[in-house]
Parts: structure tokens; C-alpha cells; sequence
């Protein structure tokens, strides 16, 4: 019987070196899994940058997708985890007709809502900001959508921490250091 698939999240860290963000990503075109959004930063310890990806799969596919991942040269170290293992964050931004938005209140009652914040007006347009969970940022989207106002609509993709005190890299690093 196929194991269902979830969406995972990796985090990824690695030196600062180029290509190989091109390396991580054709681990996944290598294994047909598709990535559902990535969000590459500089970590929290210098020289490190931290990749987080996400990706629908099994965790069969998920754990083989990290190993490989690992086995780079200049990865420091990769895991994976489940939603509720990490705080998870993503922001989406939403272009409103102003003249839509002054015709009808509900607009802006709905936008209070969903605890989003109006961060600019002008003329033409207003520009709404909403971070939270995925499933949050959708459903003001999908609010604002039925009032036939939207301009355009993005989100960024996710950012993510997990829930241990220190990044699990951190071990890692300090065991590689008393080894040398």
C-alpha cells in the first residue's frame, strides 16, 4: 500500500558558496518531487545559510531526498520535519482597487479579520499585508477575492524555526570543532 504523502520541510544549512543552491534543488528534479516553495537566508551562525524547502512526499522519499541532500560537499547538514515540529511563518501581500475598497466596508472589516495591516493607499490601490500560517494567508485571499477587488496576490515562501532552543546545526558544529 503507497504511504500517503505530506508536506515536509526541510532545513537545509551550508557554506555560502555558489551553485549550490542548484545542487539541493536537482536532488529533488532527480527524484521527481516537486518543491512547493524555498526561502534561502543567511542563518543564524556566520557563514552558514539556511534553505527552507518544502516539498510534498513520503517520508520514505523524504528521508532518501535529505541523505542525498547531506552528501554534498559543502552542506553542513540537512533534516526534515513535520508542521508541528517547527514555527512556521509566511507573509502575503495583496493589491487591492481602492475604489473598491472606500465603496464597500466589508472589505476593510474583513481585512481587520484576519488581522492583516493596510500598508499603503493611493489612488488606484491599497496594499495589505498578512503574515501567519499558509492556511491563514489563503483564506484572506480567498475572503478578499469574493469582493472582486484583488489586483494581484503573492506569498513568500515559508520561514521556519524549530521548536529546540538552538539551531540542530549548532551540535553539529561544535562536535565537527572537537573533533579537528
Amino acid at each position: 500500500m503507497e504511504e500517503k504523502k505530506k508536506l515536509y520541510t526541510l532545513l537545509v544549512y551550508s557554506e555560502n558558496i555558489a551553485g549550490i543552491l542548484n545542487q539541493i534543488t536537482a536532488v529533488f528534479t532527480r527524484r521527481q518531487v516537486n518543491i512547493e516553495s524555498l526561502n534561502v537566508s543567511a542563518s543564524s551562525i556566520e557563514g552558514v545559510h539556511k534553505y527552507t524547502i518544502t516539498a510534498w512526499s513520503d517520508e520514505d522519499q523524504i528521508i532518501k531526498i535529505t541523505r542525498q541532500i547531506e552528501k554534498k560537499i559543502d552542506v553542513v547538514k540537512a533534516n526534515y520535519f513535520t508542521d508541528d515540529q517547527l514555527f512556521i511563518r509566511e507573509t502575503g501581500l495583496y493589491k487591492l482597487s481602492t475604489k473598491k475598497v472606500l465603496e464597500n466596508p466589508d472589505i476593510s472589516r474583513t481585512i481587520r479579520r484576519h488581522d492583516a495591516s493596510i500598508t499603503e493607499v493611493n489612488p488606484t490601490y491599497v496594499i495589505v499585508m498578512k503574515s501567519g500560517k499558509t492556511e491563514d494567508i489563503l483564506s484572506l485571499f480567498y475572503a478578499l477575492n469574493e469582493f472582486n477587488c484583488v489586483f494581484q496576490y503573492t506569498r513568500s515562501g515559508r520561514i521556519a524555526v524549530t521548536r529546540a532552543k538552538q539551531e540542530q546545526v549548532s551540535d553539529f558544529l561544535e562536535e565537527r570543532e572537537k573533533n579537528r
